[in-house]
C-alpha cells in the first residue's frame, strides 16, 4: 500500500495537471522510455513519505538502477508532480546517496530535470552544510574527473540549483516548449527590473541550443529527448553487461517461502539456513567453520551466477561467532569476494551490561569483527531480514560501516535496543511517575525501529518484499 503511495507521486489531481495541463510525461513514464525494457530498480521508494513537511508525499525526485542500452546506469529523475519538483531536504539526501553509489560503482549517471530548485523555508536543512544541496555539483565535477560519464534531460522547469545540474552534465538534452533554464525566472525578473518576458525568451530550448550553448542537443518532444539520450550513451564508450551465457540454477525451494520464513522477532527466529537455501543458486551452500561459533553462519555461495561470501546471524554474536566473522570477512577481502550480511542481531539487554570476563571477551571479539568489516576492500550488501539491534550492527555491517547497498524486509526493526523488550515496569522503590515515562519511552522507541520509519529517512536503500531478495 505503501509503495503504491509513493507511486502515485503528488497525487491524482497533481498527476492531471502535470500529464494534461502541461502536456508533459509522469517521471515512471519517462523512464520506461529511457531504460531497456523499462525495468529499474527503485531506491528508497518511501523517502520522506512519514516526513514534517505538511502535505508533501514523497521526496519529490526518483532514483534507481537500470540499463540504457545495455549499459547500467544510475537516474536521478524529479518528480514535478511533488511541489513542482521543489528540491526538500529528504530529496537532496536522496539524490547525494544515488551519486554515491554511482561513484562507488563506477556507473553512468542520467539525471531528468524537472525541478523549481530549492524549497526556500527550509534553506536552513538544505543549503548551507556540507552534505546539503551543493553537494551535488561538487560530486559531479569529482565524478567528470574519474572518468564517470553524466548525462542529462532538460525535461520542465530548471531553476536556481537546478540550473547547474544540467550545465555540468559532460551532455544535455533540452526539450523544445517544456524545457526551461534560468536562475531567476519571469516573476524575479519582474520583480527586479519590471521587465515582462517568457519562460521561453528567458530560458527555452531555442535560446539554449542556438544562443547560450548551455545545452547541446535540440529535441523537438519527450519522445525524442530520450531517444537522443539513448544515442549518447551509446557514444560513451562505455562497455555493456556481457550476457550471460547459461542461465545461473534457482534455488531448489520457492522464493515465495520466504514470507513464511520472514522473522517477527528476534526469539522466535527459524534457523537462517532455510533462508539461504530460497536464496542462492541451486541452494549450495559451502559453510565455513559449521561447528565452531555456530550462532553466526559463514560460507560460500553464488547468487544469480555471482560466488558471494554469506555472513548470516542465527543467534547471539558471541565471542566464538564474532571470531568466526572476523576470520571469514579477511578470507573474503583477501580473495576479493563480495560479502552478503543477513542482519538479525540479538537485542542488547536494556539494563546496565554484566562485567564478566564472557563479556568482555564478547567485546573485544566484536571490536575485532568490526575492523576487519570496515577494512574489507570488496563490495559489500547488507539485508536486514529481522532485527538490526545495538552494536552487534557494526560488527554485521549496518548503515555506519558503509556497506555499498543496505535493504531491509518490511519485517525488520532497526534500533539501539528492541522495544519489545523494553521493560516498562521500574525496579521497587519511589519511583512516582517513572512507569509512565518508560511507558512513553517504549513507545517511542517502537515507533522509531520500525523498517518504514527508518526507510522514510534514507537510513538504506529500500524495503524490498523478501521474495524479490535474490534479483535485488
Amino acid at each position: 500500500e505503501l509503495l503504491e503511495r509513493a507511486n502515485k507521486g503528488g497525487g491524482e489531481n497533481a498527476v492531471l495537471r502535470h500529464t494534461q495541463r502541461n502536456k508533459k510525461l509522469f517521471v515512471r513514464e519517462r523512464l520506461r522510455l529511457l531504460l531497456d525494457d523499462g525495468d529499474f530498480l527503485e531506491l528508497s521508494p518511501l523517502a520522506g513519505l512519514d516526513m514534517p513537511y505538511g502535505d508533501v508525499p514523497a521526496a519529490g525526485c526518483l532514483t534507481g538502477i537500470g540499463k540504457i542500452c545495455g549499459v547500467w546506469c544510475v537516474f536521478l529523475a524529479s518528480d514535478a508532480t511533488v511541489k513542482g519538483g521543489t528540491i526538500y531536504p529528504i530529496g537532496v539526501k536522496k539524490q547525494l546517496r544515488a551519486q554515491e553509489i554511482a561513484m562507488e560503482n563506477r556507473l553512468l549517471s542520467v539525471h531528468l530535470v524537472d525541478s523549481g530548485g530549492a524549497f526556500l523555508p527550509l534553506q536552513s536543512e538544505l543549503f548551507p552544510d556540507k552534505l546539503h544541496g551543493g553537494r551535488i555539483f561538487y560530486n559531479e565535477a569529482i565524478m567528470s574527473a574519474m572518468g564517470i560519464p553524466q548525462v542529462a534531460v532538460v525535461c520542465g522547469s530548471c531553476v536556481a540549483g537546478g540550473a547547474y545540474v544540467p550545465t555540468m552534465a559532460e551532455e544535455s538534452v533540452i526539450i523544445d516548449k517544456t524545457g526551461t533554464l534560468f536562475l531567476a525566472g519571469p516573476p524575479l525578473v519582474k520583480a527586479a527590473t519590471g521587465e515582462d518576458v517568457t519562460p521561453e525568451d528567458l530560458g527555452g530550448a531555442r535560446l539554449h541550443s542556438q544562443v547560450s550553448g548551455c545545452t547541446d542537443h535540440f529535441a523537438p518532444s519527450e519522445e525524442e529527448a530520450y531517444k537522443c539520450i539513448r544515442n549518447v550513451v551509446s557514444t560513451l564508450n562505455c562497455d555493456p553487461v556481457p550476457e550471460e551465457d547459461t542461465e545461473p540454477d534457482s534455488p531448489l525451494y520457492s522464493a515465495e517461502e520466504l514470507l513464511g520464513l520472514a522473522p517477527l522477532g528476534y526469539s522466535c527466529s527459524l534457523p537462517v539456513k532455510l533462508i539461504l537455501s530460497r536464496l542462492v543458486d541451486g541452494s549450495r551452500f559451502q559453510e565455513f567453520k559449521a561447528t565452531y561459533g555456530t550462532t553466526l553462519v559463514t560460507g560460500f555461495g553464488h547468487v544469480e551466477g555471482h560466488l558471494v561470501g554469506i555472513v548470516a546471524n542465527d543467534g547471539e554474536l558471541a565471542h566464538d561467532a564474532a571470531l568466526k566473522g572476523s576470520h571469514f570477512v579477511q578470507l573474503c577481502g583477501q580473495r576479493g569476494i563480495p560479502i552478503l550480511f543477513l542482519q538479525n542481531t540479538a537485542p542488547q539487554p536494556a539494563g546496565p551490561a554484566s562485567i564478566s570476563q564472557a563479556h568482555s571477551n564478547r567485546l573485544k571479539a566484536q571490536a575485532s569483527m568490526m575492523a576487519a568489516v570496515a577494512c574489507a576492500a570488496v563490495p559489500k550488501i547488507t539485508i536486514v531480514t529481522g532485527g538490526c539491534f545495538g552494536s552487534d550492527s557494526y560488527a554485521m555491517c549496518g548503515r555506519s560501516f558503509s556497506p555499498n547497498f543496505l535493504f531491509l524486509w518490511p519485517n525488520a526493526r532497526v534500533g539501539l535496543v528492541d522495544s519489545r523488550h523494553f521493560p516498562t515496569v521500574p525496579p521497587a522503590g519511589d519511583w512516582t511517575g517513572e512507569e509512565l515515562e518508560l511507558k512513553e519511552l517504549k513507545a517511542k522507541l517502537e515507533e522509531e525501529s520500525s523498517a518504514f520509519y527508518s526507510s522514510s529517512r534514507l537510513w538504506d536503500d529500500g524495503i524490498i518484499l523478501p521474495q524479490d531478495t535474490r534479483k535485488v
